[in-house]
């Protein structure tokens, strides 16, 4: 339910706080009393602070039999007013209004990509009919129509390709690292993105039932299955409405004295109980930030602490998303560097990433730039073909090799032993005949192991979601040590992951880039996006961005959270004991109401001094070394 400030038109942070800054100048100004006035300064804090409390505890009740701690603090407010106690009730709506405020500071509006996913979405699409081809809505393409992708362009819907051969770029839904070559038959999604080869293909999936539609949809209906912490002094506030009246109106029935039932309302006022956990949450928050996170969602760092899963996507999260040469095979007369400098010099003018990691790698061996072809052929879906320094160089896979003539079995033991490394091989030929292999690999985050093992330590598992093939997805969980894994994941396979791993009762905390990860973001108890090298999408999705990309920060998070739990059940425990006390010394006549407020008050600033703690907290982590 919105704050009854909305209501009033009082809504937004900066008018809260110009409330409690003239609420707190009047309680000072009514304490010392400064200036004379005709009228105690503390009505001041009442009408400021107090009177939206009472309205939103009314409406609350009246519309929903919604019983929270506001409704003690009402309660508490008007018999203060009615027992002549001015100052003790400006005093209790300020505190409480102090609390509120900061509970809004730290639980930010949740936020969407969709509206930058719709946009991926494509508009037209080039429809071939008896007369020619046509552009046309891409909502209004029909299943079965033949339909004519362009280079660089969006696949509009999805479909079978029924002639050409292309690379098309998925990371959009399975965050593969590089494009994916297609051909007659083949599969593709709506969404992805063509990168050189133009086709034809026939439309299978359209409109609603789409891959891009299909995505929107999730990252729609994630957000619905996630549970909202809510404040622990709402969910006690019965229990506490109930020992608060039921002790007042004995006091009062046993002493006949109206002043000790008002005492023991004012001192029962749960201000340290709302204050202990959003300056827990600022705190940590604050921490966090000096550890490189950006915390969108308020309650994120309490959902943290008791996750039982930690699960990744691999493609920038765990690696670095940026491909470097791991081996180079000569199989012919050719020494490596010579294979490397002929396969460089062809693949130079080459968009392709997997021919920009070669020309890359060449130029960080040698420090010069890769030798000019002398004749250059993009060959969509299969590589390369060039003239290199007087000879005729070939680089892609084995379909460029058979189209030339030229046998690759020579080179299949020495790729199945890379491929099963999770790297790619890219075929080299020279003057029509087999010359070696470059392999290619993303490179692993060097720290992963490390995370991994320390996330282990903090008390939760690492598992690894992962759109590429069985054989990339083991090499890289092996290398990180982690013994779960998912491979060939689309997004709602990482879905399913989340919502069975929760169902059995195990939360999970999802740490992806891609637009891909987006659902699953949502989804999780918590998710954190790689804010540096990760989509807005990926980001807008998650509760925590990640922005420097320092994965190793990570374990420090969990044990942060953690933490932060401890010191909030510490703030909860101590504010109870505290408010029982003071009750005893009302029903006593040992205090009085503006006492009360006073040593309850004193609760209040040793629960944030308590808090304040966290703000240098620092686990000593092996990660640290």
């Amino acid at each position: 339910m919105e704050r009854i400030e909305a209501f009033l038109d009082w809504g937004g942070t900066k008018k809260d706080i110009v409330c409690l800054v003239v609420s707190a100048a009047a309680l000072i100004i009514s304490i010392f009393d400064l200036i004379p006035l005709p009228f105690d300064a503390a009505y001041v804090a009442i009408v400021l602070c107090g009177i939206p409390i009472i309205l939103e505890a009314v409406v609350g009740l009246v519309t929903a039999f919604d019983i929270k701690a506001d409704v003690l603090v009402s309660l508490a407010l008007i018999a203060s007013m009615i027992t002549g106690e001015i100052f003790a009730a400006g005093e209790v709506a300020f505190i409480m209004q102090l609390g509120a405020l900061l509970e809004d500071l730290t639980v930010a509006r949740a936020r969407s990509g969709i509206e930058r996913l719709v946009k991926l979405t494509p508009r037209t699409a080039r429809v071939l009919t008896a007369e020619g081809e046509r552009v046309v809505p891409a909502e209004e393409v029909r299943e079965g129509d033949v339909l004519r992708v362009l280079p660089g362009e969006t696949i509009p819907v999805d479909g079978v390709i029924t002639s050409g051969s292309t690379s098309v770029d998925q990371s959009v839904m399975t965050g593969e690292s590089l494009p994916v070559d297609k051909a007659a038959g083949d599969e593709v999604s709506s969404g992805t993105v063509n990168r050189f080869g133009s086709f034809d293909m026939r439309a299978t999936r359209v409109g609603e039932d789409s891959s891009i539609q299909r995505m929107v949809r999730l990252v729609q209906s994630a957000d619905a299955g996630k549970a909202k912490i809510v404040g622990l002094a709402d969910r006690w506030a019965t229990w506490i409405v109930v020992i608060a009246l039921s002790a007042a109106a004995i006091t009062w029935l046993v002493t006949g004295e109206v002043i000790r039932a008002v005492t023991i309302l004012v001192v029962f006022c749960p201000c340290a109980l709302v204050l202990a956990t959003p300056t827990a949450i600022m705190a940590a928050i604050g921490n966090a930030t000096k550890h490189g996170f950006l915390v969108r969602e308020g309650d994120a760092l309490e959902r943290l602490a008791g996750v039982k899963f930690f699960a990744f996507d691999k493609t920038g999260t765990l690696t670095t998303g940026k491909l470097h040469i791991a081996a180079v095979e000569p199989l012919a007369d050719l020494s490596a560097d010579e294979l490397l400098g002929l396969a460089a010099g062809a693949e130079k003018l080459s968009e392709h990433p997997l021919a920009r990691a070669v020309v890359a790698g060449w130029r960080e061996k040698t420090g010069s730039a890769a030798a000019e072809p002398e004749e250059f052929s993009m060959l969509p879906g299969k590589g390369v073909s060039a003239r290199v320094n007087g000879r005729s160089v070939l680089a892609g896979n084995t379909a460029l090799l058979s189209e030339h003539g030229i046998d690759a079995s020579r080179a299949a033991a020495a790729a199945e032993k890379h491929v099963s490394a999770g790297c790619t091989a890219v075929y080299i030929a020279v003057d029509g005949s087999l010359a070696g292999l470059i392999a290619l690999s993303d490179t692993m985050r060097p720290e992963a192991a490390e995370i991994v093992s320390a996330l282990r330590e903090g008390g939760a598992e690492p598992v690894l979601l992962t759109g590429d093939n069985e054989r990339a997805a083991l090499a890289i969980a092996s290398a990180a040590g982690i013994t779960d894994y998912r491979a060939a994941c689309l997004p709602e396979d990482k879905l399913r992951f989340i919502d069975e791993a929760e169902a059995a009762g195990s939360s999970v905390c999802m740490t992806g880039d891609g637009i891909n990860d987006a659902p699953a973001l949502k989804r999780a108890t918590v998710g954190i996006a790689m804010g540096g090298v990760g989509s807005d999408i990926a980001v807008d999705a998650a509760d925590i961005a990640l922005v420097g990309d320092e994965l190793r920060e990570l374990p420090h998070l969990q044990r942060l959270s953690k933490r932060m739990m401890l010191t909030i059940k510490c703030n909860l425990t101590f504010s109870m004991a505290l408010n029982f006390v003071s009750i005893i010394l009302a029903m006593a006549a040992v205090i009085d109401p503006v006492v009360g407020a006073l040593i309850h008050n004193s609760g209040s600033v040793i629960v944030i001094l308590n808090s304040a703690l966290l703000l240098r907290y620092a686990p000593k982590l092996r990660l640290d070394a």
